[in-house]
């Protein structure tokens, strides 16, 4: 038998989805019998303890007493070995990698080349998230909420990503990033062309591709949701080529909407596809880069955030330095 303490993060959830995180490996069916037989007991003055409905909720401070043996418990909290392939010096999260970390949130700069969500491209890599549950380890001390994205990066893009470590921060970030409410995002971009002005913005509607396929995934279509896109001119650079000169521009963009590939599909719209995207940009010019430069990737950076801390009651802005591969393509144009 053991009790287990509900505190913030756990409290105001059902009985059996509560049950459920903390024992993985049992079955919704094996939950809802081991509750109709009496093992699960809940108190809320921790004295009384009564049996409960499945989908009774959680108050917080409450206690929950569960009647197995010590093997049973040790068998249904196994977790599942997910045999991932980790990637050389990408498999941890250095102190580098940390933009700013306290005890409800923490910013990475991510690499390039990382999915941020395990199952994503079907990758058997490590995903960001499974990285930063191991850099916390054991000093977790929910029973049910582990460290969670607030939003996502595409796997090429490298720069800020936040992560929630408690639920109330979790559910308040979600909510701002998806209304753009006190939310302001920055990226770096380098992108191949003349940009039409030093500064200006691009104001297209964006739609899914249903059954989208390799080529693209998103287009301009005006019954789309809006997406609004400002950009400033930071530097060109003039690149002799066989083929004559090709101007590289570089970019500070700030987006007003959180589309998916917002940023990509509008540029590329313009006639200014951001080099190495493999979706929408130009092919034939990002296998030159990559062959001559050694940049085979998009050159997209989340580059700096601000957002409204609710612990702290205030505004803070963070900026993520430019990675290596970036700034020494950067470099070599100069």
């Amino acid at each position: 038998m053991k009790i287990f303490f509900i505190g913030a993060d756990d409290a105001n959830q059902r009985l059996d989805k509560f049950l459920k995180k903390l024992f993985p490996q049992a079955t919704r069916g094996l939950i809802y019998k081991i509750n109709r037989k009496g093992k699960i007991k809940i108190s809320i003055d921790g004295i009384n303890f009564l049996k409960q409905d499945n989908e009774y909720k959680l108050p917080l401070n409450s206690q929950v007493k569960i009647f197995l043996s010590d093997t049973d418990f040790s068998l249904l909290q196994a977790k599942k070995e997910e045999n991932k392939i980790m990637y050389g010096e990408k498999n941890i999260l250095k102190k580098e990698d940390i933009v700013y970390e306290d005890g409800s949130i923490l910013l990475i700069n991510k690499n390039p080349g990382i999915n941020v969500h395990p199952g994503e491209n079907k990758s058997k890599e490590a995903s960001l998230i499974e990285l930063v549950h191991d850099y916390f380890g054991e000093t977790l001390t929910s029973l049910t909420f582990r460290p969670s994205l607030v939003h996502r990066l595409d796997r090429d893009t490298s720069g800020i990503v936040v992560i929630a470590k408690k639920k109330d921060m979790l559910t308040r970030l979600v909510n701002d990033f998806k209304t753009h409410n006190s939310i302001k995002k920055i990226y770096f971009a380098l992108v191949l062309g003349k940009l039409p002005s030093k500064e200006g913005k691009i104001e297209e509607n964006l739609t899914r591709i249903e059954n989208a396929t390799k080529e693209n995934k998103v287009k301009i279509d005006k019954n789309g949701k809006n997406a609004l896109t400002y950009y400033k001119v930071l530097n060109e650079y003039i690149l002799e080529t066989k083929n004559g000169k090709e101007i590289i521009s570089e970019l500070e963009i700030e987006i007003q909407t959180g589309r998916m590939h917002q940023i990509r599909v509008h540029l590329a719209y313009i006639g200014n596809p951001i080099i190495g995207d493999k979706l929408y940009g130009n092919k034939s010019f990002n296998h030159y880069i990559c062959q001559e430069f050694g940049f085979c990737r998009q050159a997209l950076h989340a580059w700096k955030l601000e957002f409204f801390h609710y612990e702290r009651n205030k505004k803070i802005l963070l900026e993520a330095r430019l990675k290596e591969d970036m700034k020494n393509f950067i470099d070599k144009l100069k």
